[in-house]
């Protein structure tokens, strides 16, 4: 697993780092759109877990509730981008099913800062194409902030531009467990068999029905765990940890995850031809 250096702040093309010494990463080329070969070196789906908020205030004697204001600004600035890059689906981890475990009044303001997102964002994600779609379970979640959430998907639902996905009391082993229980009740209703069960058929019943698997993980912060996030869907992801916190990722961040990648050989646990 690979990690970044916290002091690239330039705005970089979308394949390599600018400064980089690397006859390797000089080597992987131009990401032009109109080569095939390109096309294969940019992720199609990249997924986010967007850590570190918290400790950025702290290191600034702030309370953590700015470090969830300030990192809203990275979710704007790396949407934004990834719908300018053509990226296809951006996945973001916006909140764990095990983060109810925080202080109410942390919780509070995040269905808050949620809640504000799906309103004043729509004109921006109308403009842009983006379309949104939400995983997760709903329990928990505040009527007024699912309503919300609620019209922006319905809002964008024609959009044919990045499809932007947002986890929000999201974990990865209760989204295959609620899956196992969905299959089990057509097995229950006798429209299956036990011996039908494939890997095709738990990812049809997963939150991602019909989306494509990441490509990329990034995270955030420079821990090196998953945290139960997407733990079906990134089997053959590229991982990419970087030490900055949350709210510091820019656009330049992603050009470099980006960069890397377009490094990486991806075998699928096969041979190289």
């Amino acid at each position: 697993m690979s990690t970044s250096t916290p002091d690239r702040s330039s705005a970089l093309p979308p394949d390599l780092p600018e400064d980089s010494d690397s006859e390797e990463l000089q080597q992987a080329g131009e990401l032009d759109s109109a080569d095939a070969e390109s096309q294969r070196r940019i992720p199609q789906h990249i997924a986010i877990i967007m850590d570190g908020n918290g400790r950025w205030a702290q290191r600034r004697e702030l309370p953590r509730i700015e470090g969830h204001r300030h990192g809203v600004r990275s979710v704007r600035r790396i949407v934004e981008e990834c719908a300018r890059l053509g990226i296809k689906q951006l996945t973001l981890f916006c909140l764990s099913s095990e983060n109810w475990k925080r202080p109410s009044h942390e919780l509070d303001f995040l269905m808050h800062l949620l809640e504000q997102y799906m309103i004043e964002e729509r004109s921006l994600l109308m403009e842009q194409g983006i379309r949104v779609q939400v995983i997760g379970r709903r329990e928990g979640i505040p009527d007024r902030v699912l309503n919300e959430i609620n019209k922006t998907i319905e809002i964008t639902s024609r959009n044919q531009g990045t499809t932007l996905c947002l986890a929000i009391n999201y974990g990865g082993r209760g989204e295959i467990a609620d899956a196992l229980q969905k299959i089990a009740r057509q097995i229950e209703n006798g429209d299956l068999t036990p011996d039908q069960i494939d890997e095709q058929l738990i990812a049809e019943n997963l939150y991602t029905s019909g989306m494509v698997d990441p490509d990329l993980l990034i995270r955030t912060s420079g821990e090196m765990r998953i945290s139960n996030f997407l733990l079906w869907q990134i089997s053959y992801a590229e991982l990419w940890v970087t030490e900055k916190f949350w709210p510091e990722f820019e656009e330049s961040d992603l050009h470099e995850a980006m960069g890397v990648y377009a490094t990486r050989n991806r075998r699928f646990g096969g041979l190289n031809s």
